[in-house]
C-alpha cells in the first residue's frame, strides 16, 4: 500500500481552454459515471508551486509514514525536489514516494504535482517502479498526463465543502479512482503528533468496489493517516519547511 496512487493523461485542447470558473459544477474534477469526465483546469493555469494549506509541497519537504501489515512494517518516505518536470504543457512539482517492507524497498515511484490559481492541486502523472529482490519487476502504474487518453483528477479541493465528491484519476477501466468529502473537523492521533480540525475523505474505486479507504488531511501538514480495514498509515514524523 503506498500513500497514493493515481492515474490521468491527455487533454483536448477544447478542454484546455477551460478554467474551473468555466463551469457551475462545484468541483473542477467532477464525479458521475454517467456523464462524460471533463475536468475543468486550463494547462496555462497551472504551477509547480503546492501552497494549499491541506496539501503543503514547499521544496525540501518530507514525511514518513508506517503501517504493520500482515507481511511486516511497511514504511513510507516522501520527499519534494526541487526538480520540476514538463507535463501536459505545464510545469509540475516533482515528489519522490519510496515504500519499504521489512527495510527493503518495494516500490519507488516520482509523482508531479501541479496547482491551479484557486489552489486544487493537481496529479499530473508519476514514474513508478516496482521491486523485488532490489530488482525492478514491474513498471506497472506509470503514466504522464498528455498520453493515452487519460485525465486529470485533483488530490486535495481549495474549498472543500462536506459531500464534495470529486475523480482522483481517470483512465477508462484502467484507473477510476474517486474521493468524498465526509469531515471537515476530525482530531487526529499519530505519532508524529495530535491535530485538530482535519479533512476526512473516504476514497474509492469505480473498478475495485473492495478498495475503502479514509484519509485524514491537517492544515500546514498535509496527509497524517490512512485507515484501510484494519490498517493503520500513520505519519511518525514530518518536516515542512
Amino acid at each position: 500500500m503506498t500513500i497514493s496512487r493515481l492515474a490521468i493523461a491527455v487533454f483536448t485542447l477544447g478542454l484546455a481552454s477551460l478554467s474551473c470558473s468555466d463551469s457551475d459544477s462545484g468541483v473542477p474534477a467532477p464525479f458521475d459515471p454517467a456523464t462524460p469526465y471533463e475536468p475543468r483546469i486550463a494547462s496555462a493555469n497551472l504551477s509547480a508551486d503546492i501552497t494549499n494549506p491541506l496539501f503543503p509541497a514547499p521544496v525540501g519537504a518530507t514525511w514518513v509514514y508506517e503501517a504493520e501489515t500482515d507481511e511486516g512494517i511497511e514504511r513510507i518516505e516522501i520527499a519534494v525536489e526541487s526538480e520540476t518536470k514538463a507535463v501536459w504543457r505545464a510545469t509540475a512539482r516533482v515528489v519522490r514516494d519510496t515504500a519499504l517492507l521489512n527495510g527493503d524497498v518495494i516500490e519507488d515511484t516520482w509523482d508531479w504535482f501541479a496547482q491551479d490559481r484557486d489552489g486544487n492541486v493537481w496529479y499530473m502523472g508519476e514514474d513508478t517502479r516496482e521491486y523485488e529482490d532490489g530488482e525492478v519487476v514491474g513498471t506497472e502504474g506509470s503514466w504522464e498526463a498528455g498520453l493515452g487518453g487519460a485525465l486529470p483528477g485533483i488530490l486535495m479541493l481549495s474549498d472543500p465543502a462536506l459531500w464534495d465528491e470529486y475523480r482522483q484519476e481517470f483512465l477508462a477501466g484502467e484507473a477510476e479512482d474517486y474521493a468524498e468529502v465526509v469531515s471537515l473537523d476530525e482530531s487526529v492521533s499519530v505519532p508524529a503528533g495530535e491535530f485538530t480540525g482535519c479533512l476526512e475523505t473516504r476514497d474509492r474505486s469505480v473498478l475495485d468496489p473492495e478498495l475503502d479507504e479514509r484519509k485524514f488531511y491537517c492544515a500546514g501538514v498535509g496527509n497524517v493517516l490512512i485507515l484501510e480495514g484494519d490498517v493503520r498509515v500513520e505519519l511518525i514524523d514530518y518536516d515542512v519547511p
